[in-house]
């Protein structure tokens, strides 16, 4: 599968709530990480979603947002996933951010030079990816 997006992990559907309009999924990567996507109740019955089915998550890097440092405040946002950082690619105006989650699982994000910058996001760094459930996307095999 060739795709543009940054983030593409596999799992398996480890949960699934359905509802009369949405369904939340919740993917586990070989490596444990969790995953919760949320998906139209169409959607997941025209994948054939279930629990013990493999599945792709699909993530586009900006719409993952870093985090360092003690946190003041709780956020909605459901996936939340620590790390480290593992390499910081320099644009001009932005900057690649690559986080080696627990396990060996990796995601990028895409975030403006200053923002790196007043982060400190530097080689071996602890950092959060943060993403809402609404911006996973989930396909199956073919």
């Amino acid at each position: 599968m060739a795709i543009s997006a940054r983030n593409v992990l596999v799992g398996k559907v480890s949960a699934l709530s359905d509802g009369p309009v949405n369904a939340e999924v919740e993917v586990t990567t070989a490596t444990v990480n969790r995953i919760v996507a949320i998906v139209t109740e169409a959607s997941a019955k025209s994948l054939g979603l279930a629990v013990g089915k493999e599945a792709a998550v699909v993530i586009k890097a900006p719409w993952v947002v870093l985090m360092t440092g003690q946190q003041q405040y709780r956020f909605s946002a459901r996936n939340q996933l620590q790390g480290s950082v593992a390499k910081v690619a320099r644009g001009a105006v932005n900057s690649q951010v690559t986080v080696a989650l627990a396990g060996g699982d990796k995601i990028q994000a895409v975030v403006t030079n200053e923002a790196a910058d007043e982060l400190g996001l530097a080689t071996g760094a602890a950092v959060t990816a943060m993403f809402k459930a609404s911006h996973v996307m989930l396909g199956v095999p073919a």
